[in-house]
Parts: structure tokens; sequence; C-alpha cells
């Protein structure tokens, strides 16, 4: 199997002639800008790894400890900001779209960083941090609340020697529908939880008919995602890394661009010389 390249004249030249582009985008992305990846080395909050808190039984357990969990995440992403490569992807579709091109953005991010940058066709695999979803009614409401509910205010410390708040249930956030009160939850799929069987279904038809594939910041290793780009390498459409390092899928790609996304990926997604507008 031939090694990726890394001439950025002949990855222009397919980006050039590409109508559909499909960029999935995973944690490195939003690590530029600040955000808590919570993997490998150092990803505790308290004495605790995201995984352990990341659950429906965590939840069910504890949902005051995992609310202020999430409840921490939200106030520490509102203190970061879109970087460059937020910044060239929101532009790229923002300048394709006027050329009859398109460009959808499949990410597992839940920060939505991508969509405070300006992008528009997105689809947020793992849901959002500021969503919610009801535990009783199902609603599922967009909620940029700081803080999400009155007792959480000054909550969140991840000191290991932080004590647990121990929030009563009824004062964690709840749902605001007439007549119904439930508690609600983050609305991110939680490790042991499928994915949305409609976004999936919509992802798997951009991906059919995507020309180019960029990988942007992912490890390659959390499943489903782990295995969008290598389907659409199997029938021949150029897929482009953009990462710190090599992952498991590189050989499997025509490209692969070592280092920040906000450094390798604007120059590889300016304007082309060939485009008119």
């Amino acid at each position: 199997m031939a090694r990726p390249s890394s001439d950025l004249t002949e990855f222009r030249e397919d980006f050039a002639k590409a109508k559909h582009i499909a960029i999935i985008t995973g944690a490195g992305v939003s690590a530029e800008s600040g955000v808590p990846t919570f993997r490998g080395q150092g990803g505790y909050w308290r004495k605790w790894q995201a995984q352990d808190l990341a659950t429906p039984e965590a939840f069910s357990r504890d949902p005051s400890l995992v609310w202020e969990f999430y409840h921490y995440r939200r106030e520490v992403i509102r203190s970061k900001m879109p970087n460059p490569a937020h910044l060239a992807l929101a532009e790229c579709e923002s300048r394709l779209s006027k050329q009859g091109r398109s460009v959808v953005i499949i990410t597992q991010n839940i920060d939505e960083l991508h969509r405070r940058a300006g992008s528009e066709h997105l689809y947020e695999i793992h849901g959002s941090l500021f969503k919610t979803r009801c535990m009783s009614c199902g609603e599922v409401k967009a909620n940029h609340k700081s803080p999400i509910c009155p007792a959480l205010e000054g909550k969140g410390e991840p000191d290991p020697s932080a004590k647990d708040a121990r929030i009563p249930v009824e004062h964690l956030p709840r749902c605001d529908r007439s007549g119904c009160n439930g508690l609600l939850r983050p609305h991110v799929v939680w490790f042991g939880e499928t994915l949305d069987s409609d976004i999936l279904t919509a992802v798997e038809q951009e991906l059919e008919k995507c020309d180019l594939c960029l990988v942007v910041g992912t490890s390659s290793i959390v499943y489903p995602a782990a295995m969008f780009a290598p389907q659409v390498a199997g029938r021949g459409v150029p897929v482009a890394e953009f990462n710190m390092e090599s992952t498991p899928a590189t050989m499997r790609f025509k490209y692969h661009f070592e280092g920040p996304c906000g450094v390798t990926l604007p120059p590889a997604l300016e304007r082309h010389e060939s485009e008119v507008i």
C-alpha cells in the first residue's frame, strides 16, 4: 500500500475539481481552541474519567454529579473561540456554495464551535453541550443559559479535592414544557448509547455523494465515525487527513498533512486560482 502524499499542490487540484466535499472533524480541532479532550493522560475531571460520567447509568445513579461535570464543560466552552481551522471550514463552505458546490461538516464534537464559526451545513453526530433532552417528554431544546439552573451556579470545580454539590434532583435542570417539569439531561450521545438513526442515514447519504473527503483532527478510533472516511476511500474517492500524527486509518488515505489543523487547513482550503467567484 502506497504511503499517503503530503503534496499540497496535488491536493489543491483535487480540491478544485470537487463538487461535494465531506469533512469529518474530531476533538483535535477543538483542542486547538483550548477545549479539554478528556482522552488519554490528564483526561480527568476531579477523580473521574469522562467515560465514568458520560453514561446513562452514571446519570441514573447520580444526576447531580453528572450535571456538575457538564455544567463545567459548558462554562469552559463559553470562554473558548473558534480557531483558524473552524474559520477556514466555514469560509470555504460559504464561498463554494456561491459556486454551486457543497461542503458538509460531520463532527464528533459537542462544543458548537463549528456553528459559532459560521458553518451551516453541519451534522453534530454526538449531539451538543448546548441542547437538553427531557427524560419525561423527550423534547430536545437548545439551551445556552449560564448557569443552566440556579443550583449549578459556581459548581463544577474540576479540582480533585472539590466536594460534590449533591444537588437535590428537583433543583437540577427541569423541562419548561407546560405540565411536564421532567428532569433534563444533556443531549449528547453517551457511552453505551447509539447514534441517532436519522442523522446517521443523512450522513451516509452525504458520504455516498462526496467526491472529496477531509478527516480533520480525529484519532479515527471512535466508531462508527472511524469507518466513514475509509469507506469513502474504498470507493476510490480522494481522502485527506489533517492531524497532529498518523492514525490507524492513515495508510488508507491519499493524503496526510501532519501538524496543527489551524496551520495546515487554511492554505489547503483557500481560494483556488480556478475559482471564478
